[in-house]
């Protein structure tokens, strides 16, 4: 079975948000946020971003909010 790099990066976004869920919403949108842009490659990013752009499909809330708030990434 084949996933789409679209499909891992929900998935790592999502377990990455799911790991934050504990704290309080605004504070686990925020740990999340800062996860992905301290950690992720700004390809990872660029592809997550675009993926948001055409409806974020498969998306937790938590992790939908913190790449809506991700600062955009310059195209390589």
């Amino acid at each position: 079975m084949s996933h789409s790099i679209e499909d891992k990066l929900v998935y790592m976004a999502n377990q990455i948000a799911t790991a934050f869920g504990q704290l309080k919403h605004e504070a686990a949108v925020e740990q999340t946020r800062t996860h992905i842009a301290k950690f992720w490659d700004p390809r990872m990013r660029a592809k997550i971003a675009e993926h948001l752009a055409h409806g974020g499909e498969g998306l937790s809330p938590i992790a939908r909010e913190a790449l809506e708030g991700l600062a955009p990434v310059k195209a390589a």
